[in-house]
């Protein structure tokens, strides 16, 4: 079972390693749902922990991106690239105006860090067609994993378009995830489990690690695998 949670910095990142996160996700700007951090937060979190991560490369609150938002996104994941180890990687995702997966944007980003793992994000819950987005982002090149709610309004409300669409092998379930949504998403073979807001009091505040090891322990002993 893999757990990630978002970290803002160092702080968070530290607290969630020592909480038993496997992973995390490193952003900046939560009110904007997670953009591009700097370098320097990047660096931090590197020396206040050895969990892997996945780094956010996004320039606004929604998910399109211009020409030359693009081309500010390359320079930043060849900046960023040169802080990370080999275990580490980014998270992306575009869609067009009209809600499909933008396959240009992400292509293009993707080829300046080809060897980089990524995340495809949560704009796979705001495409106009949830099951044709799937299907455009698992022919992606690179692809590691896709996050996922099953919906734009969070986990409660996607459970039944994550049973017809989960694939065990790239989904990682995360917004608005829930203790009570584990067993369910077990059962479809979900394996991967993400959080943000669950690991802390609040977005004021810090991550807990005391909150994070409590997931940790839901998933390891309490969630029947079968």
């Amino acid at each position: 079972m893999l757990l990630e949670v978002i970290a803002l910095d160092a702080v968070d990142a530290a607290a969630a390693a020592s909480g038993g996160a496997d992973r995390l996700e490193v952003i900046a700007d939560i009110a904007a749902d997670g953009l591009t951090p700097a370098p320097e937060t990047v660096t931090a979190i590197k020396e206040a922990c050895d969990l892997p991560l996945r780094v956010m490369l996004r320039c606004n609150d929604g998910f399109t991106a211009t020409p030359a938002e693009l081309d500010a996104l390359r320079e930043a994941a060849l900046r960023l690239d040169a802080l990370m180890g080999p275990a580490d990687g980014f998270v992306y995702g575009f869609l067009t105006a009209e809600g499909a997966v933008d396959v240009d944007t992400v292509t293009a980003l993707h080829a300046a860090v080809p060897h980089r793992a990524w995340t495809f994000h949560r704009a796979i819950d705001h495409a106009a067609d949830y099951a044709a987005a799937w299907s455009a982002v698992e022919a992606l090149d690179g692809l590691g994993q896709v996050l996922t709610a099953g919906s734009a309004a969070g986990v409660a409300d996607g459970r039944a378009a994550l049973a017809e669409q989960a694939r065990p092998a790239l989904t990682m379930v995360g917004g608005g995830l829930r203790p009570a949504h584990l067993a369910e998403l077990v059962a479809l073979g979900v394996r991967a489990f993400h959080i943000g807001g669950m690991s802390r009091h609040g977005w004021g505040n810090p991550v807990d690690a005391e909150l994070v090891r409590n997931w940790r322990r839901v998933l390891d002993t309490d969630v029947p695998v079968s």
